[in-house]
């Protein structure tokens, strides 16, 4: 997966800036403005390579604010601003 694709650092913006939720499942489903991603495949590689993660502990499919990990921070650190 491309972590630096422009689909995936829309998403760890968002969540980054508090907009998104996950849902508390294997494959966790990534909501931003609570509309689900349509990218779901991107939001999935996200958290299983330890860049968003739930913010709190949930049930099984309920939806949790996501938040950033340190690696996800850091990856959205290195990014340029844009002009």
């Amino acid at each position: 997966m491309d972590t630096t694709s422009r689909s995936s650092l829309a998403m760890l913006k968002a969540v980054a800036a508090g907009r998104a939720q996950l849902t508390c499942s294997r494959e966790p489903d990534l909501f931003v403005d609570g509309v689900p991603c349509c990218d779901q495949f991107t939001a999935h590689a996200l958290s299983h390579h330890g860049l968003i993660r739930p913010g709190r502990p949930g049930l099984i499919g309920q939806r949790v604010p996501a938040v950033l990990t340190d690696a996800g921070r850091e990856l959205v650190a290195k990014q340029p601003v844009a002009a």
